[in-house]
This record gives C-alpha cells, sequence and structure tokens, in this order.
C-alpha cells in the first residue's frame, strides 16, 4: 500500500520560511517523481516543484523558482520542500504526490497516481 505523508505546513509571515517533508512508504518513492502541488480556495490545483528520484532532477514552477528547493534523501524516502521569502500568495494547501515517469512533471497533476493528505501553508503580510 502506498501512502505519502506530508508535514510541516504552518502559518508565517511573509518573508519568512518553512520546510515540508513527504514520507513516502511502499513504491511510491523508488525510481518515480516526486512532486508537489498547492491549491488555494477557489483556485486550480498547480504543480510547484519536481523531482525525478533516479537522478535528482528537479523542475520548479515559475513562481517558486529562486525560492522553494525541492531535494531528496533517499535513505528515508522523503522528500523536502524548502520554501524561503514566503509571500501571502503562497497561501495554500500543500500536496505531496508520486509519479511513476520522469515525465511526470510535464503532465501536470495527471502524471501523478499517489498523493498525501495535505499540510496547510499560510502567510500573513
Amino acid at each position: 500500500q502506498v501512502q505519502l505523508m506530508e508535514s510541516g505546513g504552518g502559518s508565517v509571515q511573509a518573508g519568512g520560511s518553512l520546510r515540508l517533508s513527504c514520507a513516502a512508504s511502499g513504491h511510491a518513492y523508488s525510481g518515480n517523481s516526486m512532486g508537489w502541488f498547492r491549491q488555494a480556495p477557489g483556485k486550480e490545483r498547480e504543480g510547484v516543484a519536481s523531482i525525478y528520484i533516479l537522478v535528482g532532477s528537479t523542475y520548479y514552477a515559475d513562481s517558486v523558482k529562486g525560492r522553494f528547493t525541492i531535494s531528496q534523501d533517499n535513505a528515508k524516502n522523503t522528500v523536502f520542500l524548502q520554501m524561503n521569502s514566503l509571500k501571502p500568495e503562497d497561501t495554500a494547501m500543500y500536496y505531496c504526490a508520486a509519479g511513476a515517469s520522469r515525465s511526470s512533471w510535464w503532465r501536470g497533476a495527471y502524471g501523478y497516481n499517489y498523493w498525501g493528505q495535505g499540510t496547510q501553508v499560510t502567510v500573513s503580510s
């Protein structure tokens, strides 16, 4: 059974930082793409960042480039999202997702097969 468990969300003032973690169980982690998505109220779910586990290739949405960093810890089957210089527009529910191929990022949410329950990030101005 595949499980993705996010943690690390919370409330922070603009300019602050948060680090999200996603621990993967089962076969979700090895050889796959692990991504972070977010969804704000009334908006569509959007991709934030993704990493292809096998070689560590990373991909980012333009809105977070230079501020967010995705990384992996293969020993712990865990992916992290370091979020710096947070802005109020980063406020959303953040979801971890596992995809079955290197091209998952380019297919958006449809490229990911498994999803975590989400963790809330709130940035106040």
